[in-house]
């Protein structure tokens, strides 16, 4: 194959089905799970306004995973190039969302900032970690797992 005939990273696009939508998917599954021991926690801790201020948390962070699969699915059926530049910059983006979510609501009554701020970094570690017993790490699965039988 000659070095013209290469493939080229900004017009090839990727087919077949989207791990990372799966993997998203699973990780809000497993968040609407938690979701209530969390409201409860901070319910105790912050009262009322900690159950509200996690509840709005835990929008945030379902919302943020699955617009990161969401934009990397997209992007990656159009381009890798573009695929990698929503990786990148959608990032950025969605920091900057999360940013301004937090920064709306911050004077509003309804809001304890600490039971946000626990919730937020809780739950986004928290999933992220426990997703990590779930995702196969090989090229034959991409994805999750495969359920045993």
């Amino acid at each position: 194959m000659a070095a013209t005939d290469s493939p080229n990273l900004m017009t090839t696009r990727l087919e077949g089905p989207a791990p990372e939508v799966t993997v998203s998917n699973d990780m809000v599954k497993r968040g609407l799970l938690v979701a209530p021991l969390l409201i409860a926690a901070m319910t105790v801790i912050w009262g009322g306004d900690g159950a509200w201020s996690s509840m709005y948390g835990i929008a945030i962070v379902l919302g943020n995973f699955a617009l990161s699969a969401g934009l990397i699915a997209i992007a990656a059926r159009i381009s890798v190039g573009l695929m990698m530049g929503a990786i990148l910059f959608g990032y950025l983006i969605r920091l900057g969302l999360i940013f301004l979510a937090v920064w709306l609501v911050k004077d509003s009554s309804w809001i304890s900032l600490p039971a946000l701020g626990a919730t937020i970094i809780i739950t986004h570690l928290g999933l992220l970690f426990w997703e990590m017993k779930y995702v196969a790490l090989s090229l034959a699965y991409p994805g999750l797992k495969p359920h045993r039988q």
